[in-house]
């Protein structure tokens, strides 16, 4: 599934093990075939052995940390060898079927922003009724920052989380929470280190993003509500954070590079969030489904457009360096949930919950309302860029709490 995504326009980077490769490594796919860089440069090298000798450790940060003109030689060289797959010995392939695709990364920081307006606006509609921003959301991106340490990859399966919350009389209640909700989101992967005290101009931001991954934000909107004011969220969503196993890079998405949608007018931005680059952005089609429990066919539940975002990864990078903040290699700058206006475009249940929920066929072929997500649901979500350029899935499904 999704062997579409992965032609040889794409050659995303992850970490895989199979059986016969049971060592973790750098890895990359093509179409249904999962290519070991390891086993690859032992028949074909051509690299410097700066870069060769990343592809045999557990994680990506030491190759995403090479130059940018490294990841983009070692790019070209394993498109070279895909002309003629089969030819490539035995060792250096794996089915994707008979493959496991681990955490890509060692994460030290994620910074969750807010980029997109229209969330913004449903979910303030959502929760207080009327449609309103934040007071600094168009002079720049609003961000806090979110847990590490659960972090996990796509297809782990995600506990239902415990916590206080009030229930429909208004009591404070300790248990599992009853609002469990994902969020659509993509993050920007950090490749090159910044320096502590020395903001990234924006101008020179592709050069420390080393690529991208989808991202759910799991969130638990009862816990999340009842302990926002004043700190903001700790239980509603450090319990689980799920990743897409490829990391996709920006030269496989620059053939997707779109102008940025239009801010207020009215709002002159400093000079380190006025952006030189007049395409900054990038046109994907992002998609969430779930499966239910019961095991009836997948619904999708929204279809929305990374292009959308009021602010652009790029900004983001300039946004958490200019006070001197420090980027480290592995560091997560993500999107925040991506929504539109319309119907069908809504990246989190929160906002489908104030419009009557979703409709979710069964497995007896009835229609049903759903508000949040039960035991058992599978949600799925995928971005396709075009051109044999997509990221795949990333999927969770939701356990029992303990």
């Amino acid at each position: 599934m999704y062997s579409h995504h992965f032609s040889i326009n794409n050659i995303p980077f992850g970490i895989a093990s199979s059986s016969s490769h049971p060592d973790k490594a750098a890895a990359t796919r093509f179409e249904d075939t999962v290519i070991f860089l390891d086993e690859l440069a032992k028949y074909h090298s051509s690299l410097s052995s700066s870069t060769v000798s990343t592809f045999s450790l557990e994680t990506l940060n030491s190759f995403a940390a090479l130059p940018k003109s490294q990841h983009a030689e070692t790019r070209k060289w394993i498109q070279s060898h895909l002309t003629n797959i089969a030819s490539l010995p035995p060792s250096t392939k794996s089915p994707i079927s008979e493959t496991t695709l681990h955490l890509p990364l060692s994460i030290g920081d994620f910074t969750d922003f807010s980029c997109s307006r229209s969330h913004v606006l449903n979910a303030a509609e959502a929760v207080f009724g009327k449609r309103s921003l934040p007071p600094g959301f168009e002079y720049f991106p609003v961000g806090y920052h979110g847990r590490t340490s659960s972090i996990v990859p796509s297809g782990t399966p995600i506990v239902r989380p415990n916590g206080q919350y009030r229930d429909e009389e208004g009591k404070v209640v300790f248990g599992a929470t009853k609002r469990l909700d994902y969020e659509l989101e993509v993050a920007a992967v950090i490749g090159k280190p910044s320096v502590l005290g020395e903001p990234v101009a924006i101008e020179n931001a592709d050069e420390y993003i080393f690529g991208c991954v989808l991202l759910n934000d799991w969130s638990a909107r009862d816990i999340q509500g009842f302990e926002m004011t004043p700190l903001g969220p700790l239980h509603g969503k450090s319990f689980a954070t799920t990743i897409s196993p490829w990391v996709i890079t920006l030269d496989a998405l620059s053939p997707f590079k779109i102008p940025a949608v239009a801010r207020n007018s009215d709002i002159i931005l400093p000079l380190y969030l006025q952006d030189p680059d007049p395409l900054p952005t990038f046109e994907i089609e992002l998609k969430a489904e779930i499966q239910p429990k019961d095991g009836s066919e997948a619904t999708v539940i929204c279809k929305s457009k990374f292009s959308s975002l009021y602010w652009t990864l790029r900004d983001l990078v300039a946004q958490q360096t200019v006070n001197g903040c420090s980027l480290r290699t592995g560091d997560l700058l993500v999107t925040g949930t991506i929504s539109g206006d319309k119907t069908g475009e809504n990246g989190c249940l929160l906002e489908m919950v104030a419009k009557g929920g979703i409709k979710v066929k069964n497995v007896k072929g009835t229609v049903e309302t759903k508000m949040f997500f039960d035991d058992g649901d599978t949600v799925c979500l995928s971005a396709y860029a075009g051109e044999g350029v997509g990221f795949g899935d990333c999927v969770g499904t939701i356990l029992p709490a303990k």
